[in-house]
């Protein structure tokens, strides 16, 4: 299987449980014999997308900003499991993360069809993905714990997942907490397949 880490935490300290995160969903990926791609959200060239639309009407599928999300594009569309890593701000993502995932409507088809009674856009590629999200926080807070768990499932609802699991590590997590998240994690995605 094919793992593509989007570690959304910034370059600075703040991002350091972010980035420990990744390296042990990665770490613990590759002892599966996954193949793991990650890509540092932060230290890439990501504009915010302009919405023009061009990726549905001008050239389908290709994004009219020309910078590093064309990466995120072809590693995401390539992946059997996204893992995304981000601090939780106010109950949603960070801002590298949220620029990337605003960038990934070319993934999508401009047309609509229904799903459980609401309206979504189709998948551009046929391949469905498990997604597993992990949200830090410095100290509990239920309630941008409950918005941000919200949030998963209903963008896992837009991207058709075949399996979400989301977690928030708030505090000094320790290192055999995060292990056993995210192993526990994968072991339910490997059983999905």
């Amino acid at each position: 299987m094919n793992m593509l880490i989007l570690d959304g935490g910034p370059r600075d300290v703040r991002g350091a449980a972010c980035r420990e995160i990744g390296a042990r969903a990665g770490q613990a990926a590759r002892r599966r014999g996954w193949d793991v791609t990650a890509l540092g959200l932060d230290g890439m060239s990501v504009k915010p997308c302009r919405g023009c639309y061009a990726c549905w009407t001008k050239h389908p599928g290709t994004c009219a900003v020309r910078d590093d999300e064309e990466l995120v594009h072809r590693a995401m569309a390539a992946s059997d499991v996204q893992v995304w890593t981000t601090p939780v701000t106010f109950g949603g993502y960070g801002p590298a993360l949220k620029r990337a995932l605003d960038r990934s409507i070319p993934n999508v088809l401009p047309r609509f069809i229904k799903v459980r009674g609401e309206i979504h856009h189709p998948q551009r590629y046929p391949k469905r993905r498990a997604f597993l999200v992990f949200g830090t926080l410095a100290s509990p807070d239920a309630a941008a714990e409950r918005i941000f768990h919200h949030l998963v499932r209903r963008n896992a609802l837009n991207l058709f997942s075949v399996l979400t699991e989301s977690r928030v590590i708030s505090g000094g997590a320790s290192l055999e907490e995060i292990d056993g998240l995210v192993d526990g994690a994968l072991a339910v995605m490997e059983a999905s397949r």
